[in-house]
């Protein structure tokens, strides 16, 4: 059995929570600020937002619809109508049986999204064929795009309307930021409703 001493356990810990600290210090506040304005104004549009992703993406991008639908409401007033288009086994598995798993979103957004909805992509690499695919789908369908991509943005960071690039190559740090920004977007926009409910 491989085991590694407490002491290297603790290094490799506290490697690991430098390196994310370091990596959360480089997140773009401009194109931070801009994601979340196409995210308000969708609410205040009562437009849609969709997300996507893959592998670790893919469950965050579940928890961050959660957040927006019900962790950034406030009593009384519209929730954002966010939708995971990760959470359909179904239709993914229909999409990537059928045709390819390129097409698992461009699919679904170009049956549901309108002009004026935004698509969200998460992806570390930026690179993944059906996150592109997906992106340029909802270009085609007059939707706005964000892409929240590290690496060094690859096509999807390209391609979005507004990109939040995480200068990082190790996917498990770029995993956690974007999780984390989840967190910041949703208490950023809960806080704008909050605002402009007293106003």
């Amino acid at each position: 059995m491989l085991e590694l001493a407490p002491a290297d356990i603790a290094s490799a810990v506290t490697t690991y929570l430098q390196d994310l600290r370091y990596v959360l210090s480089q997140v773009p506040s401009d194109r931070l600020s801009a994601a979340i304005d196409l995210l308000l104004e969708a609410r205040q549009l009562s437009r849609r937002v969709y997300i996507m992703g893959n592998g670790g993406s893919a469950s965050t991008a579940a928890h961050f619809v959660c957040d927006l639908q019900k962790t950034a409401a406030i009593p009384g007033h519209t929730p954002l109508r966010a939708i995971a288009l990760t959470d359909n086994a179904a239709l993914i598995t229909a999409w990537a049986n059928d045709s390819t798993y390129e097409n698992v979103f461009a699919g679904q957004i170009m049956a549901l999204a309108e002009a004026g909805d935004v698509v969200v992509a998460l992806s570390a690499s930026g690179n993944s064929p059906n996150i592109v695919a997906g992106l340029a789908a909802a270009a085609q369908k007059g939707a706005r795009t964000i892409a929240l991509v590290g690496f060094d943005g690859g096509a999807a960071g390209q391609i979005a309307d507004v990109t939040v690039h995480i200068p990082c190559h190790d996917y498990g740090l770029v995993e956690d930021v974007h999780s984390a920004l989840g967190h910041a977007m949703t208490s950023a926009i809960r806080q704008a409703v909050a605002r402009s409910a007293v106003e």
